[in-house]
């Protein structure tokens, strides 16, 4: 397939056309030609005002449904999502129906997602059925095709199962994830434990139980000299406990989910379930710190953390309402908010070096791998631009500066 872009501004530090404005020829998944005013016969032209294009974007942790779930999310409608949103890469979640624990079900998603634009990147479970128990066929699944493991949203509870298997991954150099939350410490507790808890009346998670799981976790680091991940940190402490971590040579990385930047547990007095998320919405100061460890490199990449729950599950009491929100329609409006383009998108290409994924430069020759956006259009995030089958979204009448258009692959362009 031949594809021409026309006159798009490039964004790409590595790539000698950064900041220029040019038309790029494509063919059969390689960029050909890089210049002004190209003339080449092609398929499909693709020329729109104030078009910018970088190296592809990657989400470290994104949730379906399929298998299980696909009243929630398909795995073909997920990935069109993420395309149009401006995702050429995408971690998928374990938490399905089965869970994704043994390399016949990292192999099956995969062969669904094959053709697709988007390329899906499985994440195995840690433990058989993610029930914290035995440690799961680790070195079958990254064989598949797995190319972290770990159990979402829930913490590893016996300290000596992620030691072994931090000692374990270290054969095949495999990454393994580890929830920070201590559940004894959270108890029953659904929001943010702070003054609003009390005036509404919500049983809180104190910030403790997120600091105590991470303060275990970097000491089993620490012992065994693994390679650890820890996904959607969300309080200040957590981010100095991992900022000291680094600067002791500890193998260690963390994201952030892009609502506990935009988002304080003032959300909570609309009883939105919607902003009933986990780790649960903190207070500003949490928010002011989680930036400033963006800025400063001790948080290495943001996620969206996107989470299709079904109107069901969503839609009843705020206490029985599943955690979660979708998050890849917004993820790039929504991060332009707080940063300018170019950081916006080192947010979010920074995670494929620590998940192993090759980076491609917007040069002649190289396969081509492009997230297409328009920056600094700005607009209020409304029902018309959610694109999941599930509509339960945070970030609905929400002012937003970004729009994503699609993606160019090996497999071919997706967009709006």
């Amino acid at each position: 397939m031949k594809l021409l872009l026309k006159s798009v501004t490039i964004l790409d530090p590595g790539s000698t056309f950064h900041k220029k404005k040019a038309d790029i020829f494509i063919v059969n998944g390689i960029i050909k030609k890089i210049g002004k005013n190209l003339k080449e016969k092609s398929d499909k032209e693709i020329s729109v005002k104030n078009l910018h294009v970088s190296t592809g974007w990657f989400d470290s942790s994104v949730s379906f449904g399929e298998p299980g779930y696909e009243d929630r999310e398909t795995i073909a409608n997920g990935l069109d999502t993420a395309g149009k949103s401006g995702f050429t890469s995408v971690a998928l979640n374990p938490n399905t129906y089965p869970v994704l624990d043994h390399s016949s079900s990292i192999g099956s998603v995969k062969s669904k997602a094959a053709s697709h634009p988007v390329n899906l990147l499985p994440v195995g479970a840690l433990t058989v059925k993610s029930e914290g128990v035995d440690l799961a066929e680790l070195l079958d699944m990254q064989e598949a095709g797995a190319i972290s493991f770990g159990d979402y949203k829930l913490p590893v509870r016996n300290p000596n199962l992620l030691k072994i298997g931090l000692q374990y991954a270290q054969n095949f150099d495999a990454l393994i994830q580890s929830f920070p939350q201590e559940n004894r410490i959270a108890g029953t507790g659904i929001v943010n434990e702070h003054e609003n808890s009390t005036l509404l009346g919500l049983k809180g998670i104190p910030n403790l139980a997120e600091e105590l799981q991470i303060t275990r976790d970097l000491y089993l680091l620490e012992y065994t000299d693994g390679k650890l991940h820890i996904p959607t940190i969300s309080t200040e402490k957590s981010v100095k406990l991992i900022r000291q971590a680094k600067k002791k040579g500890l193998d260690v990385t963390c994201s952030v989910a892009i609502h506990n930047l935009i988002f304080t547990d003032e959300e909570l007095k609309e009883f939105d379930a919607n902003a009933k998320v986990l780790p649960p919405l903190r207070t500003k100061k949490d928010t002011k710190a989680l930036i400033k460890g963006l800025n400063d490199g001790t948080i290495d990449m943001a996620t969206s953390d996107h989470n299709p729950i079904d109107v069901e599950h969503k839609k009843v009491e705020f206490d029985n309402a599943m955690y979660g929100t979708i998050g890849l329609e917004s993820a790039f409006g929504a991060l332009s908010t707080l940063f300018d383009t170019e950081e916006v998108i080192e947010l979010l290409t920074s995670g494929k070096e620590r998940f192993n994924i090759q980076k491609h430069s917007v040069e002649e020759g190289e396969v081509v791998d492009l997230s297409l956006f328009i920056p600094n259009e700005e607009y209020v995030f409304t029902n018309e631009e959610i694109l999941s089958s599930s509509k339960n979204s945070i970030f609905l009448n929400h002012k937003m500066k970004g729009r994503a258009y699609g993606v160019i692959t090996e497999n071919g362009f997706i967009g709006k």
